[in-house]
Formats: structure tokens, sequence, C-alpha cells
């Protein structure tokens, strides 16, 4: 099975790090279940920067204002091979499968129902949004709405999942807002950034034809295939191996985007995994969710640190050896 997680040699790597202090999230004493993204600003601290007093004498400017002038004096005053990126990982609203694994249980949904296509309710292979999931969505959007009243730095570049759920999510998000590079809002699917891989029908995905009939305004990245090339009905990757698959989204990021400002839209794990490899505490979250991570990403000459990967799975045992 193919996992991603190989990719052709490169002369060099990035040494990802979370620059913590800037938002509540990365806070150890935040706690991810009470977390509210929306009534927090995004989870932005109220501080000042060591650079207000030359952005901002008067305090006239805005937190998130403030914010952005930091970020773009970090990157003007730092060397050539280091970099900061402030991304904006949203998580996709709930969808159908979310609603049938708790319907069956996490036990059974492993062993038996996230491998069939569906139930009697319908099906959920490359699972679509519930109401609930668009509602979710929906807020999200009102809550970028208000956040660009505070002035929040407009992303510049936007990556989502080839998943369904994600492309939906991402749509209804960042429609209408009026924001820069929005309208039309083009973000590029990149298949690197989709759910855990293998055996769960939810996380196949369509073709490359249907995705393009039902969102023509998205853009491929270069190779996509037609085809699904990475599910595996018969063996699921490993946590480890979904790390380095991550490690190489990112990193195709930061070689080949000069945008400050990014985000991506995905999954639980994928999420995980991001905040794994830039050194995040784990914070998860909740269906249609947002977390903004400030990275500093230092390019390192020759390839990245070999790393242990936990070898895929199969499903495991229902209890009592069937349902």
């Amino acid at each position: 099975m193919t996992m991603a997680s190989a990719s052709a040699p490169l002369d060099f790597h990035f040494k990802f790090t979370t620059v913590t202090g800037y938002f509540l999230q990365d806070d150890p004493n935040t706690d991810p279940d009470n977390f509210d993204y929306v009534t927090s600003n995004f989870g932005l601290i109220p501080r000042s920067y060591n650079s207000d007093t030359e952005f901002d004498p008067e305090s006239r400017k805005t937190q998130w204002e403030r914010f952005a002038y930091h970020i773009s004096k970090l990157n003007r005053e730092s060397n050539p091979e280091t970099q900061f990126k402030l991304l904006f990982l949203g998580r996709h609203g709930e969808g159908v499968h979310n609603v049938a694994e708790r319907r069956y249980g996490t036990e059974l949904w492993d062993c038996y129902w996230s491998l069939q296509d569906g139930d009697e309710t319908g099906t959920w292979v490359d699972a679509r949004l519930t109401d609930v999931g668009i509602s979710q969505a929906e807020t999200a959007n009102q809550a970028w709405k208000t956040q660009i009243e505070n002035k929040i730095p407009s992303p510049e570049s936007y990556y989502v999942s080839p998943l369904n759920r994600c492309l939906a999510t991402a749509s209804i998000t960042f429609r209408n807002l009026g924001l820069p590079l929005t309208e039309p809002f083009r973000p590029v699917i990149k298949e690197l950034l989709r759910e855990t891989i293998g055996l769960h029908t939810c996380d196949s995905r369509s073709s490359k034809t249907a995705i393009a009939e039902e969102y023509p305004e998205y853009q491929f990245e270069a190779g996509f295939a037609e085809e699904d090339p990475l599910y595996d009905s018969e063996l699921r990757e490993s946590d480890s191996a979904r790390d380095v698959r991550l490690r190489n989204l990112l990193l195709d990021v930061f070689a080949h985007d000069a945008s400050t400002v990014v985000s991506l839209t995905a999954h639980s794990g994928a999420i995980t995994s991001v905040l794994e490899v830039v050194g995040h505490r784990r914070f998860a979250l909740m269906t249609g969710a947002v977390i903004p991570v400030l990275v500093r990403a230092e390019r390192v000459a020759g390839p990245s640190p070999p790393v242990k990967v936990e070898p895929p799975t199969r499903a495991p045992v229902c209890p009592g050896g069937r349902l």
C-alpha cells in the first residue's frame, strides 16, 4: 500500500517549531474540551509586542493588526533560511460518518461499520456534511466575518483536503467574505492533506472528474490523479506514517509557497499530525473548529532525519469475532 510517506530525496528539510505565547491554544492551561474559538477571537491573546512602539505608538491599531505587523517584522529580521507562517487549521464540519460512529459506537465502527459503504440511513463513502456540519461551517463563516472587522490578516493561500466534507466546509466557510484572493474562492486541493488513509470507506475520495464537476472553481495540485491512489480497503495508515505524510505536505507548502498566512481545511487526524510535526501541544478540535498556529521553519541542509514509522494495521476483530 502506498501511504504517501515516501518522497523523492531532497537536499534540505525544514525544522518546524511552534512559536508559543500568541494563542490560548498553545497554553497548557487551556482546556481543549471547553474552548470556544469563536468567542475568543480564534484564541489570539491580548498582549503587547516589541514591534508596537514603531507600528502603533498611539495605540490605535487592533490586536490582529499589531500581530500581523509583528509577524512581518519577524520575517524581515530573520536570516534567509528562516521563515514564519501563520497557519489557520480548520476541521471539517460534522459528516454522516461522525453520526454513524456515534450510533454504533467506536468499537463496532472500527471493526465493521467503517468498512461498509453505509447502512439503511444512507452512504458514508467520501462522507458528506450533515445539516449540523453545514451549520458548523456557517458558524466558521460568521466567525471570520467578525474577525475581518477586527482586521485579521487575510489568508494568502488556501489548501483543502480532497475529501468532500472538507471541500464543502471550505466553500461554506470562505464564501462571501470579501477577503482578498477569495472572490472567486479557488483553493488548491492537496492529496496529502486528507484524513488517515485506508480501511474506512468515509476516507476514500471521489474521482477527480466528480470533484471538478461539483467544485469547478477549485484548483488541483499538479499531478492529482483521476482515481484515488492512496485508499486501501485492507490496511490503515499508522499515526507515525500519517505524521510523515503531513510533514511532507508542510515541506511542500513552506518550500514553494511564499505566503505568510495560509489556510488549511482538513481533518482531525491530519490536524493532529500537523500539530505534532510543528511541536504544538495536542489540541483536539471539535468538528468545524479552527486553530491558528504561528510556525517557525528553519531550512536545514540535508534530508530529514530518519524517523520510526509503524506499519499499517488491519481492521480489529469485532467482539466475539463477528457481529
